[in-house]
């Protein structure tokens, strides 16, 4: 069976960007399940942005899927917070550069003046909190899509 094309995408590939809370929580649905491996995690303190590229699990195209019996998707995507100042991390090994994560959510915490944490929640306990000026992220779908490996959508048994 071949791979989804780019221009399959439907609508089109996806480019959105989150300035509050309820777009964050857009941004954060959309990637729920993503992998990316810490060696494509970049964070550049000069420009002060916070780049992942991911592995994003298509759960906009899910249930279209299942319905004509085709594969699940997946798409590289970039997901870019802007306004970075500071970025800790919390149970993950900057080291391991292959090791694989699974994002979970993305969590927003108002601070003063429009400033606050943004934490990137990661299935076993990692995370990363990027103290942030603003809220800035843009989520951007960078490849075509392609059939997911696992020939299934992403679950979690309760």
């Amino acid at each position: 069976m071949a791979d989804a094309r780019f221009m399959d995408a439907e609508p089109a590939p996806l480019r959105l960007r989150a300035e509050d809370a309820d777009d964050l929580a857009v941004i954060s649905a959309l990637t729920q399940d993503a992998v990316v491996s810490v060696g494509d995690i970049s964070w550049d303190a000069k420009a002060r942005r916070l780049a992942l590229l991911l592995n994003r699990f298509r759960w906009e195209d899910a249930e279209a899927a299942h319905r004509d019996g085709r594969p699940f998707e997946r798409v590289r995507a970039l997901l870019v917070l802007s306004d970075v100042l500071r970025v800790a991390g919390d149970g993950i090994d900057r080291e391991d550069r292959d090791l694989i994560l699974s994002l979970l959510a993305l969590d927003w915490q108002a601070g003063e003046d429009g400033t606050g944490t943004l934490t990137l929640t990661f299935a076993g306990d990692g995370a990363i909190a990027a103290s942030v000026e603003c809220l800035s992220a843009e989520l951007r779908d960078v490849t075509r899509p392609y059939a997911a490996p696992s020939g299934r959508a992403p679950s979690h048994p309760e």
